[in-house]
């Protein structure tokens, strides 16, 4: 089974370090869609990824446009965002699973979310909050996908 985590012109390098590392100790694929807020070879994001980067799987993207070109097929693609229509333990995540989380600062695209409703799901967070740190949202997302799949090829 694949999990891919798709990073929407993310803004803080420690959190896509974070992100980094998290796809690589669980075989998840990291999409990284521009433009971003860093350089890729950041100091800090290469210290919050510490010694997993050898064994990411990443591709890059110049925007969101160039992604979709280069992965036409949009069924098995989900958006993590406040405002989603569904929790997102609710929602049935097929094999070859698109994970999607926005900029820290914006988001994901409205014009995204207003055309896939039934695929945009949410993470319950306190009346008035703005919102979980994108790093520990991922991680969230990915564990419940994998809890989901029965936790392919990790150990107990």
């Amino acid at each position: 089974m694949t999990l891919n985590i798709v990073m929407v012109e993310p803004q803080i390098p420690q959190n896509t370090g974070n992100i980094a590392r998290t796809c690589s100790v669980t075989g998840a694929r990291l999409h990284l869609v521009g433009p971003m807020g860093f350089k890729i070879d950041n100091t800090k994001l290469k210290r919050a990824g510490l010694d997993y980067w050898h064994a990411l799987d990443i591709t890059y993207y110049d925007d969101i446009a160039d992604f979709f070109d280069r992965v036409p097929d949009t069924s098995n693609f989900y958006y993590f965002e406040t405002s989603g229509h569904c929790l997102y333990t609710e929602m049935h995540y097929r094999d070859n699973a698109y994970i999607f989380f926005g900029s820290e600062t914006k988001g994901l695209p409205e014009s995204l979310m207003a055309q896939n409703p039934e695929q945009c799901v949410r993470l319950p967070i306190k009346p008035g909050a703005r919102s979980l740190n994108l790093s520990n949202a991922v991680a969230i997302g990915v564990f419940e996908v994998l809890r989901q799949w029965g936790f392919p090829e990790l150990e107990f």
